[in-house]
């Protein structure tokens, strides 16, 4: 790792919207309380020591110039060449602690004085990496709004329209940071950017409809209308094939996808599985050999972080409507 030199973090840190970096917040500030999940939550002080879970999360503090807060992140290594990135700069001055999800035990060793994960971004009843378990060592914890249980079943996720979850969750941290100006800056920033696609959308014309495929060759794993591959589609000019999936990542029937006909078809690229392997897939799977999307080869490939709750999604959204709009709806 490279020696970490605050000042010029702050000053040369890449934002993609050119927001300026207000000076970190001091560590005697008044304590604060934000809405996370659909409950108040306050913190004493200003986190020093915060451990991340996930290459979307990690970059969401990179994105506010928050790498001399952290004390590392837990990241698979199967999640693209993040040497390219707009935030690179923090992977390279911040520890990588483990190759897995979290644990207590990397969390403990790290001196974390915050944990930030998501339910199934880190966060799982299975092995007792929960919140409240991380309450008991006195630990606190912000959890990754895509990610917010809803109560409709034990394990369905998600409470406000994918984008907004981004928005909120930089504005929390901005205000926890003392780092608000560049939050806001970066919400402007992206808002602009999907207005710009938005606004290439043709008008009167159908759009195509969308399967995000994750993975499962028994049964898809996909996005519903609460994981941001829904407002990805949509605001680059197509349909979720299962917006009416009231979850965020989840799993459905091949039959579903069949019946419904998608006119194209998003991989989404991590894992053991790589997108040529799950395209193979795809196009030889016989239940799918008339699906539209399969006969016309429209399958498009993103990565994971583009597809998960990040500040890479307004650029997958660009990029996506750039295809969209090359694709007939004919069948």
């Amino acid at each position: 790792m490279r020696p970490l030199v605050l000042a010029a973090a702050l000053a040369l840190t890449a934002t993609g919207c050119g927001a300026t970096v207000e000076p970190s917040a001091t560590t005697d500030a008044k304590a604060v309380t934000l809405t996370n999940c659909g409950r108040e939550v306050t913190f004493d002080k200003v986190p020093e020591r915060v451990v991340t879970n996930d290459v979307g999360i990690t970059e969401l503090m990179f994105a506010l110039g928050l790498e001399d807060r952290m004390a590392g992140f837990a990241m698979p290594d199967d999640k693209g060449d993040l040497s390219g990135v707009p935030w690179k700069d923090g992977y390279e001055k911040v520890k990588w602690l483990s190759k897995d999800q979290l644990t207590k035990e990397n969390v403990l060793d790290a001196r974390a004085d915050l944990v930030f994960a998501g339910w199934n971004y880190g966060f799982r009843e299975d092995g007792g990496f929960t919140p409240d378990a991380l309450k008991k060592l006195g630990i606190p914890s912000y959890i990754l709004t895509e990610s917010c249980r809803n109560g409709r079943t034990k394990s369905s996720r998600g409470i406000m329209e994918p984008l907004e979850a981004l928005y909120a969750d930089l504005t929390n941290l901005g205000k926890l940071f003392g780092v608000e100006k560049r939050a806001a800056g970066l919400i402007a920033g992206f808002k602009k950017q999907v207005a710009a696609v938005r606004a290439q959308i043709p008008a009167g014309g159908a759009r195509p409809t969308v399967f995000l495929y994750d993975s499962g060759q028994d049964q898809p794993f996909t996005s519903g209308r609460y994981a941001a591959p829904d407002q990805i589609i949509s605001e680059a000019g197509g349909t979720n094939l299962m917006h009416d999936v009231a979850d965020s990542w989840t799993t459905v029937g091949w039959e579903s996808v069949v019946a419904r006909d998608p006119d194209v078809i998003v991989i989404c690229d991590y894992g053991d599985v790589g997108a040529e392997q799950k395209k193979d897939f795809l196009l030889s799977y016989a239940p799918l050999r008339d699906v539209s999307a399969v006969k016309h080869r429209r399958i498009v490939v993103l990565d994971y972080v583009d597809l998960v709750e990040s500040p890479r999604n307004p650029a997958a959204i660009a990029r996506l409507g750039a295809y969209l709009r090359t694709v007939g709806t004919d069948g």
